[in-house]
């Protein structure tokens, strides 16, 4: 093997275990990604099921607007 191609070699070699090294802390189960706050799978998911939702069709604005006012909007 020449010098060029152990060069090469050596390159090769060396961004192959960066890549791994990246893998392990992408797919680790404790890894610094989740621990910084990012959303994993398993997340809680939001629910609405405190706001009692009514039926807007008939309504005047002003009785839309009381309404959004007494959910704090």
């Amino acid at each position: 093997m020449n010098k060029e191609d152990n060069e090469m070699y050596m390159l090769l070699k060396e961004l192959v275990n960066k890549v791994k090294n990246l893998e392990e802390a992408v797919y680790h189960k404790d890894n610094l990604l989740m621990k910084s706050g990012l959303v994993v799978v398993d997340s809680p998911t939001p629910s609405i099921d405190t706001i009692k939702t009514t039926n807007v069709d008939n309504m005047e604005w002003s009785e839309i607007h009381k309404m959004v006012e007494s959910y704090g909007g």
